[in-house]
């Protein structure tokens, strides 16, 4: 467990560290649906939207950064806004160390602040283990105090094969 962990703001500045984290989720895993990874332009405007409304996190050990996590809309229209999506990302050497708790920790002690209920995560899901994807981002989810709530079947294709997506929720 690392005993060093710092938790910041994130600012478009950190977008080239927090896209070499996330490319590696991309480019090698069924973790994240997206195909290509985004460039760190492209990351920076992520944060930078992202922070108009919600919180955007980043972990450092030893000061560098080694995860982030952030909050979005669960759904655009206004009666939605005590209900949030999370994502976390930790760099893939760091995993076990405790930095996904820590930033979802504070993540959620600055949600629930500003007044937000209801968390929820969209979570890639393998119908079988593989070496694309497995249970432990649920797992995780389910150690922070989420359950899942519905599961889509065969609703993405990467690496030429189907996964599923599962909806995970807790309640504050």
């Amino acid at each position: 467990m690392a005993d060093d962990i710092s938790i910041r703001a994130a600012t478009p500045e950190d977008a080239e560290a927090l896209a070499a984290i996330y490319a590696p989720y991309v480019r090698d895993t069924a973790i994240s649906y997206e195909l290509t990874p985004p460039t760190t332009e492209e990351f920076a405007g992520r944060i930078e939207r992202t922070l108009e409304r919600y919180p955007y996190l980043v972990a450092e050990c030893g000061g560098v950064i080694v995860g982030y996590a952030y909050a979005g809309p669960f759904k655009p229209r206004a009666a939605y806004a005590a209900s949030v999506e999370l994502s976390v990302y930790v760099d893939g050497a760091r995993h076990g160390e405790g930095i996904g708790r820590a930033l979802y920790d504070a993540l959620e002690r600055e949600l629930v602040a500003a007044g937000v209920t209801n968390f929820y995560a969209c979570i890639a899901y393998p119908p079988v283990e593989d070496e694309r994807l497995t249970y432990a981002s649920v797992r995780f989810h389910e150690r922070m105090g989420f359950e899942v709530v519905g599961r889509f079947h065969g609703c993405a294709r990467k690496f030429d094969r189907l996964y599923d997506m599962v909806w995970m929720e807790k309640i504050v």
